[in-house]
């Protein structure tokens, strides 16, 4: 008889004894002692780019304490979201799958934009992560974790789906919606849990900090696995007037010199310092609390930048689009005494890696029924290995999205699109892209054309169909729906419709 999955919401069901008592999974069972085991902390933030801060190269914004995590870890200089935007990157990270397995490919409908523009009927997306899932947060609960989650969850609400449902004893801010509840400053919608009390203009960031502040101090004997997902910096944009009127005047003395940046949103900027700020807050926390060399730190975001406010240059696109600049992450880990600081790693990984990696971290085998396709990054940081034993990563993105930002026309497959339904692989230094609606492959070498620019599909055939194959293959293994039938609605000829106004401060498409 086939094994049915059962997550620790229905073993805990089963029983009422203490968690001491329960008769654990056999795949719980062998555990190191608890002082051997690393506190773990998350960070995800929403749709910051590869190029965002300052260890990745800004020359506007300010990140200095995610700056000096940088120096004391590990950089992961070709670090992967498994979507281009929000919500099936967050999916696969809670999974540890790729989307196909979870159908979470995108946000919202997969049917985005003019229905006379989209060529294909695409696949229809799922919009909650399956209860029956375990997470990691449920695996290390039931290990003995404290879990925290706050933030932005994006991935269903209530008993079975939210947070709380899904292995997190604390939930500050997470519910099914992908945008601050309100916006950025209190008072927020009561649909958002635990932000009720929150005094009138305190900012969200500083709120969600402050919980995850109360949460170390009472855990501090405990292993904890925190994952603080902030909103930040995903739309609307809206920050600090002190510190607008700072980047303002940067920029102002900027341009009096004569001196041209590549980001210049002074907004944006305010954004990502208080973000970084309130990273600061939490590190220091964990010194006045002696659990830095104990507490593996974990820094990364979940798709592209919104081309709106930044650009990754010199990578291609934004957020939205499997081409470089909407897919590719900054990613630092600091694990004192087991990773060197100040290094860097050019091994692609990938955000399935972190649930393989955060068991292996906390001594806890893999679940026996659900698969997981990711890969731990536990030899690479502790430099048992070099490399990884797996040949290629892969993207699949059945789904159309509109919201093309000005500046990125000429970095998109089909304008007004950011994207049309696509998939992508990369195997080595080696990139390929395929588009849906027809059959289109385009085919970069990463290593000499980081911005792919160069499609190279047409002169070099036996790569192409190389790696074509890997990803029809892959497909196949994983039942990966492809959008194969015609929409009827569709329209050669139509023409796209004029671009209202945006209203000011308007939280931007996903």
């Amino acid at each position: 008889m086939a094994r049915r999955a059962v997550s620790r919401r229905e073993f805990l069901k089963r029983t009422a004894l203490p968690l001491a008592a329960l008769a654990a999974p056999r795949w719980l069972r062998a555990q190191p002692p608890r002082a051997a085991r690393p506190n773990i902390l998350f960070i995800l933030l929403d749709d910051m780019g590869w190029k965002d801060t300052g260890f990745m190269g800004t020359d506007f914004y300010e990140t200095p304490h995610i700056d000096a995590l940088a120096r004391d870890g590990v950089v992961f200089t070709h670090a992967y979201a498994n979507g281009p935007n929000c919500a099936p990157t967050r999916a696969s990270i809670m999974s540890g799958q790729y989307a196909p397995r979870h159908g979470i490919y995108t946000v919202g409908s997969s049917a985005r934009g003019q229905a006379n523009q989209r060529k294909l009927i695409p696949v229809e997306n799922s919009r909650t992560l399956p209860a029956e899932r375990v997470t990691p947060a449920e695996a290390l609960k039931a290990a003995g974790y404290a879990t925290f989650h706050g933030g932005k969850w994006h991935l269903g609400s209530g008993a079975e789906t939210g947070p709380l449902g899904q292995g997190f004893d604390v939930n500050i801010g997470g519910f099914a919606a992908g945008s601050p509840p309100g916006g950025y400053f209190a008072p927020w919608s009561r649909e958002a849990p635990n932000l009720a009390d929150a005094p009138a203009g305190t900012h969200l960031c500083d709120f969600v900090t402050d919980r995850a502040l109360d949460f170390l101090a009472q855990h501090k004997t405990d292993p904890f696995f925190m994952y603080l997902a902030y909103y930040d910096v995903h739309t609307p944009l809206q920050a600090k007037p002190k510190l607008v009127q700072k980047y303002k005047q940067k920029l102002a003395a900027n341009r009096a010199r004569g001196t041209d940046t590549q980001h210049d949103h002074p907004v944006y900027a305010a954004m990502i310092e208080n973000t970084d700020a309130n990273i600061g807050r939490v590190l220091r926390k964990l010194e006045e609390l002696n659990l830095v060399d104990n507490t593996v730190v974990v820094f990364f975001s979940d798709n592209g930048g919104y081309g709106g406010a930044t650009n990754m240059r010199p990578l291609r696109g934004c957020k939205g689009m499997l081409y470089e600049g909407g897919i590719r992450e900054p990613l630092v880990v600091r694990w004192p005494g087991r990773v060197k600081p100040g290094t860097t790693c050019d091994v692609p990984v990938i955000s399935i890696d972190f649930y393989p990696t955060f068991l292996e971290l906390a001594g806890v085998p893999q679940p026996e029924t659900q698969v997981l396709d990711g890969t731990s990054l536990v030899p690479l940081l502790t430099g048992r290995a070099d490399r990884l034993a797996r040949e290629a990563l892969f993207w699949h993105f059945p789904c159309y999205l509109q919201g093309l930002p000005g500046g990125f026309k000429a970095d998109a497959h089909k304008p007004p699109w950011r994207t049309t339904p696509c998939g992508a692989v990369r195997k080595g230094r080696w990139k390929l892209i395929e588009y849906f609606e027809d059959g289109a492959l385009e085919l970069y070498d990463l290593e000499t054309d980081i911005g792919e620019k160069q499609n190279l599909a047409a002169q070099m055939p036996d790569k192409t169909a190389e790696l074509h194959e890997w990803m029809k293959t892959w497909r196949r293994q994983l039942n990966a729906p492809v959008p194969d039938q015609p929409n009827p609605e569709y329209d050669p000829n139509a023409k796209p419709a004029p671009r209202s106004r945006p209203r000011r401060q308007r939280t931007q498409p996903d």
